[in-house]
């Protein structure tokens, strides 16, 4: 398609395997968040840096959303780090 577009004379549009701006945000939060765990950073703390506009109080830390949104991105972090960035190499799967 895209070369056809190109043909024409036509817009091609992105590359089929371009990371898109939200998931170039999460990545970079994502190994920060692992960075701050790794030296010793709690969740809350992390929160604190990485989502400043989302303050949560230390009584309501247990069961906030934020808490869990804030553990995904250190697990993330941590299999980016483990060898997961290479699968930002690879285009995507078309399951």
């Amino acid at each position: 398609m895209r070369l056809w577009r190109g043909l024409i004379g036509r817009p091609q549009g992105a590359p089929p395997h371009a990371i898109s701006a939200h998931r170039r945000q999460r990545i970079a939060l994502a190994l920060r968040a692992s960075d701050a765990r790794t030296d010793g950073a709690t969740y809350h703390e992390i929160a604190e840096v990485l989502l400043p506009a989302q303050h949560i109080p230390k009584r309501e830390w247990g069961t906030h959303e934020v808490r869990d949104r804030i553990i995904r991105l250190v697990k993330t972090g941590f299999a980016l780090v483990q060898g997961g960035y290479r699968a930002l190499l690879r285009p995507p799967s078309r399951k």
